[in-house]
């Protein structure tokens, strides 16, 4: 007890003490600022005196968040001036000693001036150097952050046959500027904030002036205000607390860790989200199709993207319902199956122990296992793993009787399907819903499943993304955007942004179209 009491005595100081004015008493002020950070070795704390001024100085930083040259250079040229009047009189006082390092020795951008000592931890922890001046009580702050940082490189999620291969990084400042080097406009907007009680996130809000709907922007901002947690350490965090529905297995929110497909989403009139510490970011509002498309659709001719985009949705249906079909076959609606194809279903089934339902669920949770060690491991052993295990595992289940081979045959389609989506967040929810359709069938059949298609067609159509149907735009219908839905038209023929995520459109504002032509 009387340790747990001296721990909350000292937490209170130092809440107390972090709230608190600087001093202006060099010691003190640097004693509270060891004792804030529970005299962590990364704090670095240099003592300086100037050529020919009076008052001691200190510069305080942390090592691993700043950039190691920038301080040297920092402290070499802000140490290195001769700090007398324009009189040749000596600098004596502190006032004049600070005034003299920020007008002039101060070099970082980024440079403020702090009095208090939660603006100091602030400051430290999120990369800047102080310097404190003996007998003011104000601290300069110059931003010098840098340190270990992951390079730009290729995209590990989504990969890119045709376009940009840079990537996101999990520095915020670094993914911002990969975006504005693509919009290169002033109406480009970046909104900063800070989430998470402990760990203080960066968050940043991206949105281009004037295209982006304002409702949308102001839900958004409200949601975000809204959220009271402790700790923000990935993008999904907050898309779990603004999502519009958590009681759904669809995202709502779209994730990316390309810059091109974050611009193209600016220009469509959507809102980006960025956080500190990851390479994903957010995008809303989100709408179904919007999972199914990828920037590499507009790189290419339009027949041949709409030919793929096609080919995306048709296996979305082959992964979600292709079991449940095949088993809903077997056990209710065998005249639906041609007589040879039939009559050779059933030799092969033969000495199969199991329903077709049991035998359709151990394949599936064997392949979802699979798949799961595929990615847990290293890439090299990964693919071993997937192929030979597969194939393996495979063909010593219909050696030993315990599955037919044309239901490895519909679950390795079923799985080869799932991996046309695009989005890996809406691949895992058909991942999920397929085994609740397979129960499904197993019992009502094809009555079953046209049952559960309908109640999913009316869950989706009840979603929002931000206020935005997530259906649109077949629903509510929208003929102009049909030209990039389903299909996509040649790019001459989409003149006009998604109505929906841009109420406020350009044509209406100023006369013309998304392509800056006159109407």
């Amino acid at each position: 007890m009387a340790a747990q009491a001296k721990e909350q005595k000292q937490s209170q100081t130092a809440d107390s003490n972090t709230s608190s004015p600087l001093s202006g008493n060099l010691k003190d002020d640097l004693q509270h600022i060891r004792q804030g950070l529970g005299n962590s070795m990364d704090l670095i704390i240099r003592h300086f005196k100037l050529i020919n001024a009076a008052p001691q100085v200190a510069v305080i930083y942390m090592e691993g968040l700043t950039d190691k040259e920038l301080v040297d250079d920092f402290i070499s040229h802000a140490m290195s001036f001769q700090t007398v009047s324009e009189e040749g009189q000596k600098l004596s006082t502190s006032q004049e000693v600070f005034n003299y390092i920020k007008e002039k020795a101060l070099t970082p951008g980024k440079s403020q001036s702090l009095t208090n000592r939660g603006g100091l931890f602030e400051a430290l922890l999120s990369g800047n150097t102080l310097v404190l001046v003996e007998g003011m009580p104000e601290a300069l702050s110059g931003d010098t952050s840098g340190g270990e940082v992951r390079p730009v490189s290729e995209a590990g999620t989504q990969v890119s046959i045709r376009g940009s291969k840079a990537s996101f990084t999990e520095t915020i400042s670094v993914n911002i500027s990969l975006v504005r080097r693509r919009v290169k406009n002033q109406n480009l907007w970046v909104e900063p904030m800070k989430l998470g009680a402990v760990t203080q996130t960066n968050i940043a809000i991206m949105y281009i002036h004037g295209i982006a709907d304002e409702d949308v922007l102001k839900k958004l901002r409200e949601k975000l205000k809204e959220i009271r947690v402790d700790s923000i350490l990935e993008s999904g965090y907050i898309e779990q607390l603004i999502e519009g529905s958590g009681y759904t297995p669809f995202p709502t929110l779209y994730n990316t860790e390309r810059p091109d497909t974050v611009a193209g989403n600016l220009l469509d009139g959507r809102i980006a989200v960025f956080v500190d510490g990851t390479p994903f970011v957010l995008i809303a509002p989100a709408t179904f199709f919007m999972f199914f498309h990828t920037v590499e659709d507009y790189y290419q001719r339009f027949d041949i993207s709409t030919l793929i985009r096609l080919l995306r949705f048709l296996c979305f249906f082959i992964s979600m319902f292709g079991p449940a079909i095949f088993v809903a076959a077997l056990n209710f609606h065998q005249e639906m199956i041609p007589t040879p194809l039939l009559i050779n279903l059933a030799s092969q089934r033969e000495g199969v122990p199991f329903p077709a339902f049991v035998e359709a669920l151990m394949m599936e949770v064997t392949f979802e296992i699979i798949r799961e060690a595929g990615i847990r491991l290293p890439s090299p052993i990964g693919q071993t793993v997937s192929i030979i295990g597969g194939l393996v595992l495979g063909q010593a289940a219909v050696q030993a009787g315990i599955v037919s081979p044309a239901m490895v045959i519909v679950v390795s389609i079923t799985g080869i399907s799932s991996f046309t989506t695009p989005a890996f967040n809406m691949a895992l929810s058909v991942r999920f819903l397929r085994f609740v359709i397979v129960f499904v069938s197993a019992f009502m059949g094809l009555y079953g499943i046209a049952i559960l298609a309908l109640m999913l067609v009316a869950h989706l159509c009840s979603l929002r993304s931000l206020g935005v149907p997530y259906m649109s735009p077949l629903g509510p219908f929208d003929p102009q955007a049909q030209k990039d839905t389903l299909i996509r038209s040649p790019i001459h023929f989409m003149k006009i942004r998604p109505r929906l995520e841009h109420k406020s459109n350009v044509r209406k504002k100023a006369d013309k179209d998304r392509q800056g032509n006159q109407v």
